[in-house]
């Protein structure tokens, strides 16, 4: 095996799902410079997430429209744009 292959800066972070305030503390080497208070009293670095395995809707078998940073509103006022006929 190839040697210092994996990265040594594994730590504790919390990863929180920004579409249902869903959150769980992993092992990671991601930089933040945000950080949390975590269930242990802890301060960890938060990742924000827009999706997670609890808003997903393969896992959840619910369809959910998530939209972020007002895309789907964005998408629609092309899109309402575009309907209108061209004036001459």
């Amino acid at each position: 095996m190839k040697k210092d292959l994996h990265p040594k800066n594994y730590r504790f972070v919390v990863f929180k799902d920004i579409s249902n305030d869903y959150a769980f503390l992993s092992k990671s080497t991601v930089e933040s410079k945000e950080t949390i208070k975590w269930e242990d009293g802890n301060d960890y670095p938060l990742v924000k997430l827009d999706i997670s395995h609890m808003s997903h809707p393969f896992y959840t078998g619910k369809m959910k429209l998530v939209d972020t940073a007002g895309r789907v509103d964005k998408f629609r006022t092309r899109y309402e744009k575009a309907k209108k006929p061209a004036s001459k």
